[in-house]
């Protein structure tokens, strides 16, 4: 009798136990089903990086120019005539997009830059020099096997070189010859100057000879003399469309005639305009215009301030005008 009884304790305990533990299968998975949990207070929230309010936007798209390229990297505007790199070329076009002139290259061209009838084309490692017909005159002196030159402009006839795989900036003379480096710190005692962590390190010259170097690893915009000491700068590390987010923001800057700049972002695309005190002025092209996971998007503005934006992903220059 006594075994008897035993076992029949032993079933029901192990009945209940079964029951046990279904209920606790049910429970979690009525508890994990996506309208049933809670909110996860360390999720990163895309919906405020890429939500832009309308009435921040201030520019509509009025035109497409499309480009007989495949690999477009740079686009520049002067006098009335676009230029364009990729597939080893430059194509000059005019602001209606008729093909004027193509330069061929023997190299696959970073970015570029024309002044006072020559080219200035960075493959990466070297800086290439070009005159108007496409000979090649001479090359950047004072660059090594780790320098990535990733932007270039010119100001009082000198030439600025970003280099982004020695995270410093070079300053050059016409010929190509080597006159100063800066690394962008501000004292002995500084512990980083430009922190570069991707080939996004992107420099220009604004309508009134302003030198401004973007700091990407700080979301920073930073002001130097041209013989590279700090004159200010500006940070916006921040999300939302006031901010820059991700590791290495505003990826390209560009100026319009007003000296206002325009800024261009990798990760979540956009392309905006601010003071060049840091104050938001507004938004030219939302996410929204740009399909996911896009290239980065040059930047360029003529004399009346249309924006030309290079779209890698459409093959064309996309034109912004204000509203």
């Amino acid at each position: 009798m006594t075994g008897k009884r035993n076992n029949r304790m032993l079933t029901f305990f192990l009945i209940a136990l079964g029951v046990v533990i279904a209920l606790v299968f049910v429970a979690d998975f009525i508890s994990t089903r996506p309208d049933k949990q809670e909110a996860n207070p360390y999720a990163y929230d895309m919906k405020s990086q890429t939500a832009v309010d309308e009435a921040l936007i201030l520019y509509r798209e009025t035109r497409q120019l499309k480009l007989p390229m495949e690999n477009l990297t740079a686009i520049s505007y002067a006098r009335g005539v676009l230029m364009v790199s990729g597939d080893r070329r430059l194509i000059r076009l005019d602001p209606g997009g008729k093909l004027l002139k193509e330069i061929p290259l023997d190299f696959e061209p970073f970015t570029f830059l024309e002044a006072k009838g020559y080219y200035y084309v960075s493959g990466g490692r070297e800086v290439t020099i070009l005159d108007s017909a496409g000979v090649k005159t001479g090359s950047f002196a004072g660059l090594d096997t780790s320098s990535f030159i990733t932007s270039l402009d010119v100001a009082e006839g000198k030439i600025f070189a970003a280099d982004a795989g020695r995270r410093v900036v070079h300053r050059f003379a016409p010929d190509g010859t080597k006159e100063l480096e800066f690394e962008g710190k501000t004292g002995e005692g500084t512990a980083h100057g430009f922190i570069v962590p991707s080939p996004c390190f992107s420099l220009a010259v604004s309508p009134y000879g302003d030198l401004w170097v973007v700091n990407p690893g700080k979301h920073a915009l930073e002001e130097y003399t041209h013989d590279g000491v700090l004159r200010g700068f500006w940070a916006a590390s921040f999300p939302g469309t006031e901010g820059f987010g991700g590791c290495c923001n505003p990826a390209r800057i560009a100026f319009l005639p007003d000296g206002n700049l325009i800024t261009s972002e990798k990760g979540v695309l956009r392309v905006k305009v601010y003071k060049p005190s840091g104050e938001l002025v507004g938004v030219v092209a939302p996410p929204s215009a740009f399909v996911e996971d896009q290239k980065v998007s040059d930047i360029t503005a003529d004399e009346e301030g249309r924006i030309y934006l290079l779209d890698p992903e459409k093959k064309m220059i996309r034109v912004f005008e204000k509203k």
